[in-house]
């Protein structure tokens, strides 16, 4: 596992479909597929996540695009719901630099040998095939951080010097873009907050405490363990509460929480 720092690029010129692809994905929840399909011009990938995190260690951002299916999509429900963000060794490695008087942009480079904690090195390399991930790693003066990060499968050779200076020649413009999703979404989730947690307020007792289990990630069957209730009673509070806030699935309420 190797990092190291980027120093600011002289003007470069990008290609016209790069950029657009970039761009695509700012204040929705594709950022990430834009993110692959934009790299995916430029060198082979198969997998994109892009991880923001406020100065108070919250989750911001967390988007995530494959080239099979929904897997980087489902891993990163896993991620999110598990807190791998403080095993994470990018996340963590940033959450301890002392904060900077300017933007800092680093490059990272990790194989999934490398990776210390058995359960994070499953979740996110061994059960879907990667290999390796190089990320462009963002860290600002307020505390905000960020990770986009791009991934090769075991059927894909490894990355290479070249494989490199291309995701540093586009590393400042990753981090431009991520960041303008950050401000774009915030503006809007702010008002969604808003309208959530008065939902929540109209909820019994028994229901808040149900969606207080399900938002920390756990399954009905843990929540019903750790309330000491039937698991029936748990899915029939979860069914009324979920009604009453508009949602349909945990991932929804993951999001609006």
């Amino acid at each position: 596992m190797r990092r190291w720092r980027l120093s600011p690029a002289p003007s470069a010129s990008f290609s016209s479909p790069v950029v657009l692809a970039l761009l695509s994905g700012v204040g929705t929840q594709q950022l990430a597929r834009s993110y692959l399909d934009a790299m995916q011009r430029l060198l082979p990938v198969t997998f994109c996540t892009v991880f923001a995190v406020g100065a108070s260690g919250r989750i911001e951002t967390v988007s995530a695009a494959s080239s099979y299916g929904s897997t980087a999509e489902r891993t990163a429900e896993r991620y999110v719901a598990q807190r791998f963000d403080l095993l994470d060794p990018n996340m963590v490695w940033l959450a301890a630099r002392a904060l900077p008087k300017r933007a800092q942009l680093w490059m990272g480079h990790q194989r999934a040998e490398e990776v210390a904690d058995p359960a994070y090195r499953a979740a996110c390399y061994g059960d879907v095939g990667i290999r390796e991930r190089a990320s462009v790693l963002l860290l600002l003066p307020g505390g905000q951080r960020a990770a986009v990060s791009f991934y090769r499968s075991l059927a894909q050779p490894e990355f290479g010097q070249q494989d490199f200076e291309v995701i540093e020649t586009h590393a400042e413009l990753l981090a431009a873009v991520t960041a303008a999703h950050g401000r774009s979404t915030t503006a809007t989730h702010g008002a969604v907050q808003a309208d959530f947690a008065s939902r929540l307020l109209g909820l019994s007792l028994r229901e808040r405490e149900v969606i207080d289990q399900l938002r920390t990630g756990r399954t009905a069957k843990e929540a019903a363990r750790e309330l000491g209730i039937e698991l029936s009673t748990v899915r029939t509070h979860q069914y009324r509460a979920f009604r009453r806030l508009g949602i349909r699935t945990q991932k929804d309420l993951l999001r609006a929480a």
